[in-house]
């Protein structure tokens, strides 16, 4: 049974920083994507950044230059390291793991709130 668990959420006041983490199991390889993704009262669940099996990554422009998306396979995790954080990325981080065939898992949320 494949299962991801995001730890690291906390509050921080506006240009503080916070390293979310990401635990997986269950994968026969590490041939999947990773993504992180957050969602704000009242909005969608948006995209934040992802890391495909490859190490290749993107992020979003809200965060790209501020957020760094890394996964370490031989420790079963991935991360999500954010700088210069803004009251705007308070909200619940999630992340998702994707395998090739498209089959989505997600773990639970980890609440990030940033205070001006």
């Amino acid at each position: 049974e494949v299962q991801l668990q995001a730890s690291g959420g906390g509050l921080v006041q506006t240009g503080g920083y916070l390293r979310l983490s990401c635990a997986y199991s269950g994968f026969t390889d590490d041939n999947f994507a990773i993504g992180w993704f957050r969602q704000a009262p009242g909005k969608d669940r948006e995209g934040v950044s992802c890391i495909s099996s490859d190490g290749d990554t993107s992020s979003s422009d809200s965060v790209k230059g501020r957020f760094t998306i890394s996964r370490d396979n031989g420790k079963n995790s991935a991360y999500l390291q954010m700088n210069s954080l803004k009251p705007e990325d308070t909200g619940v981080y999630y992340c998702m793991a994707r395998s090739p065939a498209h089959d989505d898992y997600w773990g639970q949320g980890t609440q990030v709130t940033v205070s001006s």
